[in-house]
């Protein structure tokens, strides 16, 4: 009888040799490199600028662009499995290559002209970090509300707005911002424009000081007069709206394997807890009561993992997968609150301190049912699907 295996037809979570070596460095490289600096980035609330060029160095920063520009030529399942191995150290350091592979190398990649290849592709798999500025003051989950203008003044558009919640804000140079050219064509005024740090009239704001993902750096950008020149545009003028939505899709991917890796991180430390906590002379860990609210969570994060690791094979082999984007990141943040959650509670009143790592891991997931697209949005993009003829 021929099995799955021999028709070549793997189990979703079999990764291929090329796939399980990358995974290990990454978790390796989280290990070694990043967890000796998780408490005190948290206590600074920024990433330690050593950290940086560590992840360029490993070839993090530019997991799925083309070898030509100095990236590794990887999959969106690459870009996954580097996340979520990130992430179950310290999710602050895992969304600064999220954002940069799927916000912004992505759009690039996909929409950039050759022009716009070269100057920025290669600046990015080196040494210089990215972001991606949609959100606004008064548009969050109604994202292409803009309120920030561009107007075209001879070789140049001029920017003028403020952008909020834009992470790696801080230390990027290079953004990849949305503005609407024209404000009564509604969604498809919506422009994507390539700007760097250094224009005239750009400036970076306010930082946030933030719940989770403290060392994140989470900040506003204030367009004075942003003077941006034609040859910025990202793709066609009016077609910001189609690039910033399946730019998200594949962000939302990109969370999921966030979550994943956060809920891990927290199981992983939790079970070694249990082992090791003795109540009413033994183990709590032999506690039934125990056993299943921790056999009810490994599910739930198996669970999550398959539906993640599906919307980026999906999105690997160039199928339709913004429904199952929006199911794995919707899921895999509620599972993400759950299961970090219950680690809190499972270490009792240490559970509640700095001094047991849970703490960080339940503070840093609840951002997931909020960024890329609220878990009410993630709900709307499902029923939308569904009920579309």
């Amino acid at each position: 009888m021929t099995t799955d295996l021999d028709s070549g037809h793997a189990p979703l979570t079999v990764l291929s040799e090329e796939e399980g070596m990358f995974r290990d460095a990454v978790a390796s490289f989280a290990d070694e490199h990043v967890r000796p600096r998780v408490q005190d980035m948290e206590r600074a609330g920024k990433l330690d600028p050593q950290l940086i060029p560590a992840f360029f160095e490993l070839g993090l920063m530019g997991i799925a662009v083309p070898e030509r520009y100095g990236g590794a030529g990887g999959s969106l399942m690459m870009v996954t499995l580097a996340v979520e191995a990130v992430s179950r150290v310290d999710a602050s350091a895992a969304i600064l290559m999220d954002v940069q592979n799927t916000l912004v190398n992505s759009p690039i990649t996909r929409y950039g002209n050759d022009a716009q290849h070269e100057r920025y592709l290669a600046r990015l798999t080196a040494n210089t970090v990215g972001a991606y500025a949609l959100s606004e003051p008064g548009s969050g989950s109604d994202a292409f509300g803009l309120s920030t203008r561009a107007e075209r003044q001879g070789n140049d558009w001029v920017l003028t707005g403020r952008k909020l919640w834009i992470t790696n804000g801080a230390e990027a140079e290079i953004f990849v911002i949305f503005a609407t050219v024209d404000p009564s064509a509604g969604y498809r005024g919506i422009t994507a424009f390539v700007v760097e740090r250094g224009f005239a009239g750009f400036a970076v704001g306010k930082k946030e000081d933030k719940m989770g993902i403290r060392a994140s750096s989470t900040t506003e950008l204030i367009l004075d007069g942003c003077r941006v020149p034609a040859t910025n545009v990202l793709g066609p003028v009016g077609q910001g709206y189609k690039i910033a939505i399946e730019t998200l899709n594949e962000g939302r991917v990109g969370i999921g394997a966030q979550m994943i890796g956060i809920a891990r991180g927290a199981l992983d430390t939790t079970v070694q807890y249990v082992r090791e906590r003795t109540q009413f002379g033994k183990p709590i860990a032999q506690f039934q009561g125990v056993q299943f609210q921790l056999a009810q969570a490994a599910t739930e994060l198996e669970a999550a993992r398959l539906m993640v690791y599906n919307a980026a094979r999906l999105k690997d082999a160039g199928r339709a997968f913004a429904q199952e984007a929006a199911m794995a990141k919707l899921f895999s943040s509620q599972v993400g609150e759950r299961v970090t959650s219950l680690c809190v509670e499972l270490h009792g009143g240490y559970g509640y301190t700095k001094d047991y790592p849970v703490e960080k891991f339940y503070r840093d997931a609840k951002i997931g049912t909020i960024y890329e697209g609220t878990s009410n949005m993630q709900l709307q993009t499902i029923a939308k699907q569904l009920l579309r003829e």
